[in-house]
């Protein structure tokens, strides 16, 4: 069987289109049509009903999806046992979103691998769809996302809310940002909440949809903008941005999605070593709080909401 087949039959059916999933396969609406073909010529049965509105399944593509499932998290198992290097017992396949990888991902496999040193790590990057997708085929076991979907053989965990602070790049700033402000897209969430308090920040002229790399944006040039804490971090310790006194923060909830059947004993490690760079980002997280609270004449407030809220 080709892979090649199982994996654009599943993406046709998550998409619902043949486009949608040439798109995300990198590949021609054609060369999607002839795999699906393939497919259907080879099991005897239409897999999908086609229509100017998509493609819906047929009580046999949903039949074999189920198969098709299975098949790629087979693949996916016996790929990575086959591929894990002389030296090394386990293998352990971890995705992330992008801006979750240089404070969170990238320490975890430091504890991972002083914790297993036998264990050999594959790393992943996308956003949430691609990642959810990997995670119901097998490719990545483990991942790191802001907006999880929950779906069949997967476990969600929430793992801490990321405090998304305002900072400026000159010193001593303050909320009256005209003219000097980014509006960094954190999610529908995020811009409901933030037009409700800062409405005057609304619409700035510039819009970045690039997570927590924005940061590498404003610290070169005079600008202001809602910054994950623990990503800021270091450049409020050397001093290339600085938090802006009275602004409210922002909750952004992190959520680790892990695939249930995932050895117990590695997951045990996995989720132990994760949950130690989680407690560590905590701390970090309340000491930027506790500063912005020292600097600002009212209690913080959650951004969206009227009520107070203490910084430790």
């Amino acid at each position: 069987m080709d892979i090649a087949l199982i994996r654009t039959f599943l993406e046709v059916a998550a998409t619902g289109s043949f486009m949608n999933a040439a798109d995300r396969l990198y590949v021609t609406q054609s060369a999607v049509s002839l795999r699906i073909q393939r497919l259907e010529d080879g099991l005897g049965r239409a897999l999908f009903t086609r229509s100017k509105a998509g493609a819906e399944l047929t009580p046999a593509g949903r039949e074999f999806e189920r198969y098709a499932l299975s098949l790629i998290k087979i693949w996916e198992e016996a790929r990575q046992q086959v591929a894990i290097p002389e030296g090394y017992t386990e293998s352990l396949s971890i995705g992330a979103q992008y801006s979750l990888w240089p404070s969170l991902g990238f320490r975890w496999i430091d504890r991972l691998r002083a914790r297993r040193p036998d264990l050999n790590i594959r790393a992943e990057i996308g956003m949430p769809d691609r990642l959810t997708r990997f995670l119901i085929e097998g490719l990545v076991q483990a991942g790191l996302i802001y907006t999880p979907q929950v779906r069949p053989g997967l476990m969600v965990e929430k793992l801490l809310d990321e405090d998304l602070v305002l900072v400026a790049s000159w010193p001593d700033p303050s909320l009256d940002l005209k003219g000097r402000y980014v509006f960094v897209d954190w999610g529908p969430e995020f811009v409901q909440a933030h037009a409700l308090h800062l409405p005057d920040l609304t619409n700035p002229g510039l819009t970045l949809s690039l997570g927590a790399l924005s940061a590498e944006f404003i610290r070169r040039r005079p600008f202001a903008a809602y910054l994950p804490a623990r990503s800021v971090k270091p450049m409020l310790d050397v001093g290339e941005v600085h938090l802006v006194p009275d602004a409210p923060i922002f909750p952004y909830p992190v959520w680790a999605v892990w695939r249930q059947d995932l050895p117990p004993d590695l997951k045990d490690v996995a989720r132990k070593t994760l949950l130690e760079v989680v407690d560590q980002i905590s701390r970090d997280q309340d000491a930027i709080l506790e500063d912005l609270e020292d600097l600002s004449d009212d209690a913080l407030e959650t951004l969206g909401e009227g009520g107070a809220q203490a910084g430790g």
